[in-house]
């Protein structure tokens, strides 16, 4: 038996080095290295033949492409954010917290796909415990296999005999290979064993499938050049508190990175949300103070979310500060903004923010419906709910131009509000007779507030 050998291998970018390294050289980050046993029982890649060669350069005028069928999922959502489908051959990877919907998710996706044939590996659950969802869930339509297993080499043998159309694995931190002799979920079983599965769904045109977890930080058990080596990257995240799932990509070569798909947990599985805007935005019957309607993009996706804010004397010396679903350090700058260019003496008063629906908002455009709904709940005057904003807040009180306000504007017009502030600069390339919504366009922060409070 060969004696076992240390390595040392950077969690970030995969780098191998014999001895401990306080900073990696290939990625530059410090206390990256980790120690692992690893002993190969197969001989190394480098001892092959060097003639043995299965491919030939071309020159690019040569080459022929032909349009990728892909297969859909039967879910919009999920299409979406795919870009259309799974496409052959291709090698995806699912993260997210714990206890997301990750699982969910997927068995959900195959059992709805009715005309393929599909093996589900599951590491984490019994086969028992995968019925108990799918029963929850609904009725399986096509042909759906189930396994639980953690050995590389005994889930191979299962796709020798299934020979799915599509595999999932649940999840990739479960599964181990005898050719190394770490334990499961190591960096270099991690490694291994995405590298195995690349091969199969190359070599074979079946899609792969495999589920990740996440560390305390949000980024991705395991070593960053498992992100390179799959072709698409989707995080599934939400909050706990509500039950609102967003699937986006972080990295996807066969679509777009900007789409996003919308779910909602329910006790028979995830349901598709096609109008977000309608579960985000409050209903209420009488108009209140502090309240202002924005909209913003998630994506390529529009999407109106409601701002809330909370002004009052502070009972104690020092004002407190509070925002949820917003970036504490702009909030702050707006509210010295608002101070510097109108004059209103927010240092000696609590703010409290919060955007309704449990959502995290990072678009600029929602600068305008914040300082809003902060200077409605100053002066405790309420703002039509049938009034919505789009506009970036400068430093000098000016309103700046945002992405894509076209799109913004026409998403207000079909959900039926009456009238959109935008920046004058904005305006510009707007066609006001495409749209029924009286399109308001302001220059500066003042001019909104005679508009609104005049």
């Amino acid at each position: 038996m060969a004696k076992p050998r240390t390595y040392y291998y950077c969690r970030e970018c995969g780098y191998q080095s014999s001895s401990w390294l306080g900073k990696c050289p290939a990625c530059g980050k410090w206390n990256t290295f980790d120690e692992e046993v690893v002993q190969r029982s197969t001989a190394p890649t480098g001892s092959k033949k060097a003639t043995s060669k299965t491919s030939q350069p071309k020159l690019i005028q040569h080459v022929v492409y032909s349009e990728t069928q892909r297969m859909p999922t039967r879910c919009e959502e999920f299409d979406r954010v795919l870009g259309g489908g799974i496409v052959p051959g291709s090698l995806l990877l699912l993260g997210g917290e714990p206890g997301i919907g990750k699982s969910t998710l997927l068995l959900q996706t195959a059992m709805a796909i009715s005309d393929r044939k599909i093996l589900y590996v599951s590491g984490e659950e019994s086969e028992e415990q995968i019925k108990m969802r799918a029963d929850r869930i609904g009725e399986a339509r096509g042909q759906l296999y189930v396994v639980s297993e953690t050995s590389m080499e005994c889930i191979f043998e299962h796709v020798a005999g299934v020979e799915p159309d599509l595999l999932i694995v649940d999840s990739i931190q479960t599964v181990s290979t005898e050719n190394i002799d770490s334990g499961a979920g190591s960096l270099s079983q991690i490694r291994e064993c995405t590298t195995q599965f690349q091969r199969y769904a190359k070599e074979n045109g079946v899609p792969v499938l495999l589920v990740g977890h996440i560390t305390k930080d949000g980024t991705l058990a395991g070593p960053k050049v498992m992100e390179h080596i799959v072709d698409a990257v989707l995080q599934f995240e939400g909050d706990r508190n509500y039950g609102f799932r967003i699937l986006r990509t972080l990295k996807n070569r066969f679509g777009s990175t900007a789409e996003i798909g919308i779910f909602e947990m329910r006790g028979n599985g995830l349901c598709e949300v096609p109008n977000p805007s309608e579960l985000l935005l409050s209903h209420r019957d009488e108009e209140l103070s502090g309240a202002a309607v924005a909209a913003t993009l998630e994506g390529a996706r529009p999407m109106f979310v409601e701002a809330q804010s909370l002004v009052s004397t502070a009972v104690y010396g020092t004002p407190q500060r509070n925002a949820n679903g917003f970036d504490m350090r702009r909030m702050n700058m707006l509210l010295a903004v608002l101070e510097k260019r109108c004059g209103f003496k927010l240092g000696a008063k609590d703010v409290f923010l919060n955007m309704a629906g449990g959502i995290r908002v990072n678009d600029p455009a929602t600068d305008l419906a914040v300082a809003c709904s902060i200077l409605s709940s100053n002066v405790d005057m309420p703002i039509s709910p049938r009034i919505c904003f789009a506009a970036e807040l400068g430093l000098s009180g000016e309103l700046r131009p945002v992405s894509r306000v076209e799109q913004r504007i026409s998403e207000a017009d079909r959900l039926g509000f009456e009238k959109i502030f935008v920046s004058k600069y904005d305006a510009k390339s707007v066609d006001r007779k495409r749209y029924n919504i009286n399109i308001v366009t302001v220059s500066v922060i003042e001019e909104a507030f005679r508009e609104l409070f005049s």
